[in-house]
């Protein structure tokens, strides 16, 4: 071995497709791929009437400002309705990924705006051509550079990483072609165009300057919750709903609560498939966000047709449990919701199923929100099923001990105990013999005497069930009666899992 260093030589074969890159030199792009007015990359192509392709916020713009430019071949497109041009957008972006540059951005309105308004003025003073050229200049994207250093071959790339694929992280509404993505365009339209650019924007930021700036516009405008509550901006909503981003997730769910405001909303807003995610988001979302799913559901609830929808798709085990939740708001909001869900009979069987009635009874003896919990009860006793349930559960006791306490917040919550009461009357002679035990008469006497009208009358009523005798009654072993409820009561507790 000689002392000497040795030099070793290293040769590389270099493959046509590394060649390329060693070249420098930016790929051609497609005509194709530009859009006739902005001459950019398009980011959202859409096909209008005539058969054209342009990008989308350059197509509002023109109808904007009634705008028909003259195209190369001297046609003028038709803007009357637009589809999504979708295999042609896969095509850029694949393209893109492949000669490794950037994907392009959808082009904001207000930046098309401004170039189609230069557009216009140039068409009347040729002169001023120039002016369009400025324009379109700030909206060119320049693709990534490709560089080689003399001591190694890499390609440089954003941030020193190359640019993946795009995921398809889009609405389902951009998923297929089918005729119903086609658009007829109007002004309002146009609003609507904006928000769903940057709410499908891969940028965080703009996802929620979108959000804030929707929660606002739709917290007092009627108009604007009216117009703006589309099967398109509920599907981009619906993805928001489901982020990892508090501040993304916090304003979407928001943002549905206004939308629901509206009457002419709620049943459109429950066939657009977004109450599976706001169920999703009230089990286990952010605080705030599950104060606004526990809202919504609330709100949904009120129009009868969402009522039996929304218990199928699995709000009731939620919502029970959020009756326990630190929020006084989702608290509040879940019993409301239940009162009005509870109304159906398929939502009441479902509820007794999942052990309602003991929670609700619960609450009522430890004085937790009993004004709310009393009205969903008053609904459970004026049916069948939810009678037995609360005859079974010892409702008629905690009710004559409610009433005996005299501790409510407000008549009406007098009203509601005295109600749900009147419901269980209907009960027969069960009824008759539990109410013996607790000593309801006593009890209703003083409520005839110091209640409001609607609860006297209702003390009244029972007190003509408790004192009319029927022949049957004589034969009754009321002491054997009561002792086989006490043990179906106490067998049902022992088979019933905790909630």
């Amino acid at each position: 071995m000689g002392s000497g260093k040795q030099r070793w030589k290293i040769y590389f074969h270099k493959s046509p497709s590394t060649l390329f890159l060693l070249k420098k030199q930016s790929p051609s792009i497609p005509n194709e791929f530009l859009c006739p007015i902005a001459g950019t990359l398009m980011a959202d192509p859409v096909i209008v009437s005539s058969g054209h392709t342009f990008e989308r916020n350059c197509v509002h713009a023109c109808v904007s400002l009634s705008f028909k430019p003259k195209l190369a071949d001297g046609s003028s497109p038709n803007f009357s309705t637009i589809i999504p041009n979708l295999a042609l957008k896969s095509t850029i972006f694949n393209w893109c990924h492949t000669h490794l540059i950037d994907p392009p951005k959808p082009i904001d309105f207000y930046s098309a705006e401004k170039m189609v308004s230069a557009l216009i003025h140039t068409s009347q003073n040729p002169s001023t051509k120039s002016q369009v050229e400025d324009v379109k200049s700030e909206l060119t994207r320049t693709p990534s550079q490709v560089s080689i250093t003399s001591s190694e071959e890499s390609v440089t790339l954003r941030n020193g990483f190359p640019t993946p694929l795009p995921l398809k992280t889009r609405p389902s509404c951009c998923s297929s072609s089918s005729s119903s993505d086609m658009e007829t365009l109007n002004p309002n339209s146009l609003e609507e165009e904006e928000f769903l650019t940057k709410m499908t924007s891969y940028e965080v930021s703009e996802q929620k300057e979108s959000l804030i700036s929707l929660r606002k516009l739709t917290r007092t405008q009627e108009e604007t919750r009216l117009h703006l509550c589309t099967p398109r901006l509920l599907s981009a909503l619906k993805s928001l709903i489901t982020s990892r981003y508090s501040s993304l997730q916090v304003n979407a769910v928001a943002v549905l609560v206004n939308l629901s405001l509206e009457n002419q909303n709620k049943v459109k807003i429950v066939r657009s498939g977004i109450v599976p995610p706001v169920i999703d988001v009230l089990r286990g979302g952010f605080p705030e966000s599950q104060d606004h799913a526990a809202g919504a559901l609330f709100s949904l609830s009120l129009d009868d047709q969402n009522k039996t929808a929304i218990g199928v798709l699995g709000a009731l085990p939620p919502l029970l449990h959020a009756l326990r939740s630190d929020s006084e708001r989702t608290r509040h909001d879940s019993a409301l919701a239940l009162y009005h869900l509870s109304l159906v009979q398929s939502n009441r069987v479902k509820m007794i199923k999942l052990g309602a009635v003991q929670i609700l009874l619960g609450m009522v003896k430890s004085g937790h929100m009993t004004g709310r919990i009393l009205l969903v009860l008053c609904n459970f006793a004026a049916s069948v099923e939810g009678r037995t349930a609360m005859l079974d559960g010892g409702g008629v006791d905690c009710l004559v001990s409610k009433l005996s306490q005299d501790e409510f917040d407000s008549e009406s919550t007098r009203e509601s105990c005295v109600a749900a009461l009147y419901g269980l009357s209907y009960g027969g002679l069960r009824f008759k013999g539990l109410a013996k035990e607790a000593g309801a008469e006593e009890v209703l006497k003083k409520v005839e005497e110091s209640g409001n009208k609607r609860a006297r009358e209702k003390a009244g009523r029972i007190l003509e069930v408790l004192r009319v005798k029927d022949p049957e009654e004589e034969e009754i072993d009321w002491e054997e009666l009561l002792s086989e409820d006490n043990h179906s009561v106490n067998s049902q507790n022992l088979a019933r899992a905790e909630f």
